[in-house]
């Protein structure tokens, strides 16, 4: 029996809801993480910095995905809790229409200023064989890129958890056996991760449009619309928050990649690839939850429905406070194994790396705090608050941490930079949702 967003939601509940998004978070993550694993194993430690120097421009493409995947689904969800389902439908088609046009024009424009681009992210002439390589082919995927990100939030408000979760392992399986294929078997070096990365892309993206376009039995699927371009500019507004955490997340990570190299060189440059690539997973969990459960308190909060809303709320806090230091013990448990799994045939890079990754580990416990902090806002249709918890978190103090503690502590002032700045931002977090509970009555 599927669970509907009208539902109360005990614990159960919510975890049998939100594990398909967790679940699926975490195999998109794996996605980079596969492809960095066969880069470095078989083309060597420089080809995997060319690939985290390409990667921040790619994120900022699905950023677009994110901001109108979440904007929009909120949305949608709000307006199915005032019980109009065919407007809803129809703003749903309207949003992914813009989400395909959108993002063949992004991928052309990348596409275009690739080499400035990968110039302005770090690379060097070594580098820029592979950059140009890994990036074209990445770009050229952006419009199936675009879509599977908004439509893990919108296969969500459809009440279809576990669909997303099985596109997610689906296409999370066609990348991890292609990048057998193209990389190991073939030798096609980071144009292969590329390829295969894209081809799961198709498979998540790509299958969805089939099943909304077609009869189904979710209060969702392809209406005949209209341009509707408040309800767009309503929902980018919405999910700006979104939209400046992935940006800004990426930008982050090429001020990261421009520090490392005038410091530590590739070698920097490779372990703090291997730091992000368990980062991803670790932040897929937050992420998964937060988006599992956004659909909720957006219908909760357009049906008016307070007491359910607060005690959501409150379970879902107890829920990020206990993952935030379950993770931060992990992160200082396993960092020295997963480190060897990506380099462990260097041993100066396998130490470097461990060093950096037990000070990193420190930010797990703060950044769960975050990732809810403004996906919940943004659920509530309070984008503003969103985008201010978003751009302190990951751009001013980030940014500013990087450049400040590099300048006085070297390399172990870059490990510390997210930890600090994390947890700058989880005490603002917290602060606002004080401030805001008798607005939307969440507490």
């Amino acid at each position: 029996m599927n669970i509907q967003l009208s539902d109360h939601f005990t614990y159960s509940k919510l975890f049998r809801f939100t594990l398909p998004s967790i679940v699926m978070m975490i195999v998109t993550s794996i996605y980079s993480v596969v492809d960095g694993l066969f880069v470095s194993n078989f083309v060597g430690d420089g080809a995997l910095a060319a690939v985290n120097i390409i990667y921040p421009l790619t994120m900022i493409v699905g950023a677009f995905g994110f901001m109108l995947g979440t904007g929009g689904s909120a949305q949608v969800a709000q307006t199915m809790g005032h019980g109009e389902p065919e407007k809803a439908r129809q703003y749903f088609t309207t949003l992914v229409l813009a989400l395909v046009a959108g993002g063949v024009a992004i991928s052309a424009v990348c596409i275009l200023f690739l080499r400035p681009l990968s110039t302005l992210f770090g690379a060097n002439e070594a580098l820029m064989p592979d950059c140009i390589a890994y990036g074209t082919i990445m770009l050229a995927g952006a419009p199936v890129f675009l879509l599977q990100t908004s439509f893990q939030s919108f296969l969500v408000a459809a009440e279809r958890p576990k669909m997303g979760l099985a596109l997610s392992v689906g296409a999370g399986l066609t990348n991890m056996v292609l990048d057998y294929v193209f990389i190991a078997r073939l030798g096609w070096g980071v144009a292969g991760a590329a390829l295969a990365t894209v081809c799961g892309y198709v498979v998540a993206g790509g299958i969805p449009l089939i099943y909304f376009a077609m009869p189904n039995k979710s209060p969702l699927r392809f209406a005949k619309t209209k341009p509707y371009p408040k309800m767009i500019l309503k929902s980018c507004s919405n999910g700006m928050g979104e939209l400046m955490t992935n940006m800004s997340a990426s930008l982050v990570t090429v001020l990261y990649n421009r520090s490392l190299m005038s410091i530590a060189g590739e070698a920097g440059v490779a372990a703090y690839t291997v730091m992000m690539y368990v980062d991803f997973i670790f932040a897929a969990v937050c992420i998964g939850f937060s988006m599992g459960s956004a659909p909720i308190f957006s219908y909760q909060y357009g049906a008016d429905n307070r007491e359910e809303l607060r005690g959501l709320f409150s379970k879902c806090i107890r829920v990020i406070s206990a993952t935030t230091v379950a993770m931060a013990v992990l992160g200082q448990i396993f960092n020295a194994p997963l480190t060897r799994i990506f380099v462990g045939y260097d041993p100066e890079l396998t130490a470097l790396t461990v060093t950096g990754f037990r000070i990193f580990a420190v930010s797990f416990l703060f950044g769960g705090w975050n990732i809810f902090g403004s996906a919940f806002f943004t659920a509530l249709g309070d984008g503003k608050t969103a985008l201010i918890l978003s751009g302190l978190r990951t751009l001013i103090l980030k940014c500013g941490a990087v450049l400040i503690l590099s300048r006085l502590f070297g390399l172990n002032g870059i490990w510390w930079a997210t930890g600090v700045a994390e947890g700058i931002a989880a005490a603002v977090t917290i602060w606002f949702f004080f401030r805001k509970r008798s607005k939307y009555h969440y507490a």
